[in-house]
């Protein structure tokens, strides 16, 4: 048995990987940040991620598809489902399927977030609209679906979630 302080055996990190992993899916990053936090060697580490990707128990490409369809679900829109992607050190590419791959209505999203937010009311004026179209852009929506379900004049943010 390990005393405190005592360094992981080297095969530690591909278990403890193995164990994270059995629970949720992971990033390599996330896997990396944990396994390093727990006192694993970063070459330790390294091998243990290769072996968990070699037998497929790791996978950016699933974690992201995980990730965007339920963010997706929970009513968040493109924007911020690649921000978070981006976070857990995805690549482009597989943020790009991982968001395909959530097959989402982001028009029909973002009206149903409008409606359990501010009921079924129509914004009585100007500035009301204004107020749901910033809720839909903070939640992660583009400037187009947001003034297709407000119809709010809003200035393109350009991309601020990156």
């Amino acid at each position: 048995m390990r005393k405190p302080g005592d360094k992981p055996a080297p095969g530690d990190a591909y278990d403890k990987g193995l164990g994270l992993l059995s629970r949720r899916e992971h990033s390599a990053r996330e896997l990396k940040t944990k396994l390093a936090r727990k006192g694993h060697a970063s070459d330790d580490i390294t091998s243990a991620i290769g072996r968990l990707r070699d037998k497929t128990y790791q996978s950016d490409d699933r974690f992201g598809i995980s990730i965007a369809r339920t963010r997706a679900a929970q009513g968040y829109g493109p924007a911020r489902i690649r921000a978070e992607l981006k976070s857990h050190g995805l690549a482009d590419a597989a943020i790009i399927a991982a968001i395909a791959a959530a097959d989402a209505d982001w028009a029909t999203l973002a009206a149903r977030q409008l409606k359990r937010r501010f009921g079924s009311k129509v914004a009585a004026d100007r500035d009301e609209r204004a107020r749901r179209a910033q809720f839909l852009l903070r939640r992660g929506f583009d400037p187009a679906t947001v003034r297709a379900a407000t119809r709010a004049e809003i200035d393109d943010p350009g991309e601020e979630f990156d």
